[in-house]
C-alpha cells in the first residue's frame, strides 16, 4: 500500500521555503492545478501581454478543467454557505429580471457577466478546502497583484510621478482601466500587509523588507492611478485600520503625517480633479445618473428596469440629463443593482455584504486562522470595493465575487483542519 501523503509543516511554508511549497503542489491533484492556473491567467493576464500565446481561451479552459477534475479529486466535497444560497437567489433575481426587462436583449446578452462568476465561486469553495492549499492560491493570488503593482509603480516614478488623463493602465481585462486597477489595488494591499507582517518571524530581515514592496507598490499605484474614488476609499480604509488608537494623540499626529506625505505624491491635476469635484462635467453627470437611477428604482422597486438596461433606459427615458453622447452604467455599485434588480435583488445584494463582514469578524478570532488575512484584512478589502464602487460600476468585475470565494474557502478549509487535525502531525 502506498504511504499517505504527509503535508509539510506550517513553517515550511510560513518560511516561505519555495522547494517545500514546490513539492506540495506538484503532488496536488489536477483540479487544484488547474484552479491556480485560472488564477494565474485571470490576474496576470500573459495572453494579453504575449499575443504569440493568445490563441486560445486560457481562462475558460483552465475553468473547464478544473471541473472535470472534480470529478476524480477525492478530496473535493461539497460545501455548504449561506453565501451559496444568496448567490443562487441573486441569479434567479437577476432572470427574472431579464425577462421582465424593457430591453431583454441587453440582459440576456450579459448574463454572462453573473453566472460564469457563480461558476468560478463554486469552483474556488469546492477545491481550494484545504489550510495549505489555500495559502498556495493566497500566494498566487498576492504574486499576480504584485506583478501589476510593481510594474506600474516603476512606471509612474520613471515619468516623475506626473499626471496623465488615463492614470495607469494595466494590461487588457479587468484592470485594463485606472479605476478598476485601483480597486484591485485597494483590496490587495491590505491582505499583503497582514501576510508579510505574518511571516515575519519566518523569514529573513531582508525578505521582509523586499515582500514589503507589495503594499508599498500597491499604494503607490492607487495614488498614481488618477482615481479620485480609490484615493478615498484608501483614506477611509486607513482611518478604519486604525480607529481603535484614534483617540490617541500620538496615532492622530502619526496618520496626518502619513496621509500628508501621501498627498504629497498625488500631482497638482490630480489635486485639482479634488478642487472641481462636483463641478466638472464627469462628476455633474454622475450625480444625475445617481439621482435619476434612484427614480429608477422607486417607480419600479421589485425588479428594477432590467439587468444591464440602465444605458438604454436612460438614453431613452432620459435624454434631457444626458452631458455626453451616449448614456453609460450609473457609476455607483448600489444604483447598479437596484436599478438591474430592484430592492429585491438590492437586498440580497446587502446581504451578501453582511454575510462577508460577519465572516471575517468571526475568523479574526480564530486561533487556527492562517495569516489572519480574513479577520485583519478581507474587511478592509472590502470597505475599499465598496467606498471606490460609489465612483464606478465594478459590480461584475472579480473584486466581490471572488473575495467571497476566499472567505468561504478559507472558513472551509479550517473546519476540514479543525476535524482532521488529531491525524496530522501539523
Amino acid at each position: 500500500m502506498a504511504k499517505k501523503r504527509l503535508p509539510p509543516k506550517e513553517e515550511d511554508f510560513y518560511a516561505l521555503r519555495i522547494g517545500q511549497i514546490w513539492r506540495y503542489f506538484k503532488g496536488e491533484t489536477f483540479a487544484f492545478w488547474m484552479v491556480c492556473a485560472y488564477l494565474f491567467f485571470e490576474y496576470v493576464r500573459p495572453q494579453s501581454i504575449y499575443p504569440a500565446i493568445d490563441f486560445l481561451p486560457w481562462t475558460q479552459l483552465t475553468v473547464i478543467g478544473a471541473i472535470l477534475g472534480c470529478f476524480v479529486d477525492k478530496s473535493v466535497r461539497w460545501v455548504s454557505s449561506p453565501v451559496n444560497i444568496l448567490l443562487v437567489i441573486f441569479f434567479i433575481i437577476i432572470l427574472i429580471s431579464s425577462f421582465f426587462a424593457y430591453f431583454p436583449e441587453a440582459s440576456y446578452k450579459n448574463l454572462d457577466k453573473y453566472y460564469l462568476w457563480l461558476i468560478i465561486y463554486f469552483v474556488i469553495i469546492n477545491i481550494v478546502n484545504t489550510k495549505e492549499r489555500f495559502f498556495i492560491f493566497i500566494c498566487i493570488f498576492l504574486l499576480a497583484s504584485f506583478k501589476l503593482s510593481l510594474s506600474l509603480a516603476i512606471t509612474w516614478a520613471q515619468r516623475g510621478f506626473s499626471f496623465t488623463d488615463w492614470g495607469l493602465m494595466g494590461p487588457p481585462g479587468f484592470f485594463q482601466n485606472s479605476g478598476e486597477l485601483a480597486i484591485q489595488m485597494l483590496i490587495f494591499w491590505p491582505i499583503a500587509w497582514a501576510f508579510v507582517q505574518y511571516v515575519k518571524p519566518y523569514i529573513s530581515k531582508l525578505l521582509y523588507l523586499l515582500l514589503l514592496l507589495m503594499p508599498i507598490t500597491a499604494i503607490m499605484v492607487i495614488l498614481g492611478a488618477s482615481s479620485r474614488g480609490a484615493q478615498l476609499a484608501l483614506v477611509a480604509q486607513l482611518v478604519v485600520m486604525n480607529y481603535r488608537y484614534i483617540i490617541n494623540p500620538k496615532v492622530v499626529v502619526s496618520i496626518f503625517v502619513v496621509l500628508a506625505l501621501l498627498w504629497t505624491f498625488v500631482p497638482d491635476e490630480q489635486k485639482g480633479r479634488f478642487e472641481t469635484m462636483g463641478e466638472d462635467v464627469t462628476s455633474r453627470q454622475r450625480l444625475l445618473y445617481w439621482e435619476n437611477g434612484m427614480k429608477m428604482i422607486q417607480e419600479h422597486p421589485f425588479f428594477g428596469v432590467g439587468y444591464f438596461n440602465f444605458a438604454p433606459y436612460y438614453q431613452r427615458y432620459y435624454p434631457e440629463d444626458l452631458l455626453v453622447q451616449r448614456a453609460q452604467l450609473p457609476h455607483n455599485i448600489f444604483i447598479q443593482v437596484g436599478t438591474d434588480t430592484g430592492i429585491i435583488g438590492l437586498t440580497i445584494f446587502f446581504l451578501l455584504l453582511i454575510v462577508a463582514m460577519r465572516k471575517g469578524n468571526s475568523l479574526r478570532s480564530n486561533k487556527n486562522c492562517p495569516l489572519r488575512l480574513a479577520g485583519t484584512c478581507a474587511n478592509l478589502s472590502l470597505l475599499g470595493f465598496l467606498v471606490a464602487g460609489q465612483f464606478v460600476t465594478v459590480t461584475y468585475y472579480p473584486f466581490l465575487w471572488i473575495h467571497l470565494a476566499l472567505i468561504t474557502s478559507l472558513s472551509n478549509s479550517l473546519e476540514n483542519y479543525s476535524k482532521a487535525r488529531p491525524r496530522l502531525q501539523v
